[in-house]
């Protein structure tokens, strides 16, 4: 569920939005793991995808130097009525690779398909020299959202 946190050392929230959006699972031995962020979720046909496992199945990869996973619409989704309009997407990788090491979408894929199940391997990989960041190093998911939608649906 979302993670919620108060206490008199803990800061009030993010600007204009009181909710932390993480999403974490509170185990039996007390200790707490952050998920995800909630707006990363990508919902593939009525499963939850956590981008942030996706991802780290990526950087397990020889070859991977950065990685970032997306939702990306996904045709096979639309054409069923049963699944509401938000969970018609599947996800999509974005990666650079290592500096003068080569792989291709297939090698990428396959190590996927070795440790995560069907649902949660991205349809589509796209390979690029670098990830977009912001000033302060981070990945700007968002940019890559709008590359992932301006690749179309996925077939």
């Amino acid at each position: 569920g979302e993670f919620c946190i108060r206490g008199n050392m803990v800061f009030k929230g993010y600007l204009n939005n009181p909710d932390s959006g993480d999403l974490a699972v509170w185990h039996p031995n007390g200790y707490i793991k952050i998920k995800d962020r909630a707006k990363d979720i990508i919902i593939s046909g009525g499963e939850n995808n956590s981008s942030l496992e996706v991802e780290s199945i990526l950087y397990r990869h020889p070859a991977v130097l950065e990685a970032a996973v997306v939702a990306q619409p996904d045709e096979q989704w639309s054409m069923c009525v049963c699944v509401p309009q938000a969970q018609r997407e599947s996800p999509c990788a974005f990666v650079s690779l290592k500096h003068g090491v080569r792989s291709n979408k297939e090698e990428i894929l396959l190590s996927y398909r070795q440790h995560l199940p069907k649902f949660m391997v991205p349809k589509s990989i796209v390979i690029l020299t670098a990830l977009d960041k912001t000033a302060t190093g981070k990945i700007q998911k968002q940019v890559l959202c709008s590359k992932a939608r301006a690749l179309g649906s996925v077939k």
